[in-house]
């Protein structure tokens, strides 16, 4: 059977899949139903603080700070909790950067004379590119390698002063899994930069998202302690949130940094708002304490809902493309929420089509490069994360034949 016979039998499956976004499952979701009740009018006080009222402080409880310093492992006082997203958070401290600078800036970024250079890694988060450039930034990509980013290349961009930082995902990156090595996070953190304020954001959203049992993960670095002993104490910003933890529409994101970056940085939280929402704090710290095993049980458990998932991409592919990269290789991280495909040829566009032709939906080809322009149209994301395992499976071995046609149609075309 050919592999247009193939697709066109896959058609007739009139499949309707979806693997574009990396949502939780509602199985994930039912880890955290117990939010839903947790606080209720005789159980709205955190320390002594009516979480119903205004005052509470711009920076967050300070059970929840602690909860979530524990988690990026710094001091409850290098912390702020805010609401919802982290990425609410970056752009938030993104545009504080443009108006007025960070801590140690000679001048609001806004008036360097030019744009405001970041470096993101590509491939990488699509969300991060769009704020970006949203705000008005310029971006350069660099290579995000094995070990993190391609710190050669941004040794040489940093010789610039209108580079102004680096926002990348340091663990389980998006979409490849890549986690930064210590070696390469020392190196960043005292890497010599012609603008004083360069700034690493540091969007660590899947920190804890583990898929496999210990001796099988990878180490987080701490990035805001590694600046500090480097004599750089406010370079590191990082970001989290728990929208993969709890509930995607109805989580935390917080910072981490340094003290002075903190009050630093709250000054124009609080200007723009009284203070976070502290029953959704709260009611996060309860539950983490109720929850069997904390926050760790937790991830164990959204970690036996997710591994199967990724098995069952790895499974497929293998067993329709084998591994000789004839038609395409792909990433088996250790954590994080995607995997990320790359075609032998230039025909990630093509199978993107394809695949929603025959009814299985995928993140746009490019989208994991700034402007969604992937300049070798090789690159795609898969998210298996939200469909059950069959339907993964299912997926997944559409997504192979989509990749064997068009594969079968460009060496037609060219040879």
């Amino acid at each position: 059977m050919t592999a247009r016979d193939e697709y066109e039998a896959l058609k007739r499956l009139a499949l309707k899949l979806n693997m574009q976004r990396g949502q939780p499952s509602d199985a994930d979701f039912n880890l955290s139903g117990k939010l839903l009740t947790i606080v209720d009018e005789r159980n709205v006080m955190a320390g002594g603080t009516d979480t119903r009222n205004y005052p509470g402080g711009v920076q967050g409880l300070p059970e929840a700070r602690a909860v979530f310093g524990k988690y990026l492992d710094v001091a409850p006082s290098q912390v702020i909790v805010w609401n919802n997203a982290s990425l609410e958070l970056q752009g938030h401290i993104l545009t504080f950067a443009l108006l007025h600078g960070l801590r140690g800036s000679p001048a609001p970024w806004v008036r360097l004379g030019s744009k405001p250079k970041m470096i993101v890694t590509v491939p990488g988060y699509d969300r991060h590119f769009l704020l970006l450039e949203t705000l008005g930034y310029e971006l350069i990509g660099v290579d995000m390698q094995p070990d993190g980013p391609d710190l050669d290349a941004i040794e040489k961009l940093v010789a610039d002063e209108t580079v102004k930082g680096l926002l990348f995902v340091p663990t389980y990156s998006n979409p490849g899994g890549e986690s930064i090595s210590l070696d390469k996070a020392r190196r960043l953190a005292a890497m010599q930069t012609a603008a004083p304020d360069f700034t690493i954001f540091a969007d660590d959203a899947y920190r804890v998202h583990h898929l496999f049992a210990e001796g099988h993960r990878d180490t987080p670095v701490n990035l805001i302690a590694l600046c500090a002993e480097a004599g750089h104490p406010d370079r590191a910003i990082v970001f989290a949130s728990t929208s993969k933890i709890t509930f995607g529409g109805a989580g935390l994101g917080f910072l981490g940094s340094s003290e002075a970056n903190v009050k630093y940085l709250s000054t124009f939280l609080g200007a723009q708002s009284i203070g976070p929402n502290k029953i959704e704090q709260w009611r996060h710290v309860l539950f983490f304490q109720q929850y069997a095993g904390g926050l760790e049980g937790l991830m164990a458990d959204h970690a036996e809902l997710l591994s199967p998932k990724f098995q069952a991409v790895y499974d497929a592919l293998t067993q329709a493309l084998g591994t000789s990269g004839e038609y395409a290789t792909w990433k088996t991280p250790r954590g994080g929420y995607f995997v990320s495909l790359d075609t032998a040829l230039p025909i990630a566009a093509r199978v993107v089509q394809l695949a929603e032709e025959a009814g299985v939906s995928l993140t746009p080809a490019g989208a994991t490069f700034p402007g969604g322009v992937d300049p070798t149209n090789r690159n795609i994301r898969l998210s298996p994360s939200r469909p059950p395992v069959g339907e993964v499976r299912a997926a997944m071995d559409a997504v192979a034949t989509c990749i064997k046609l068009a594969t079968e149609e460009y060496r037609g075309e060219h040879d």
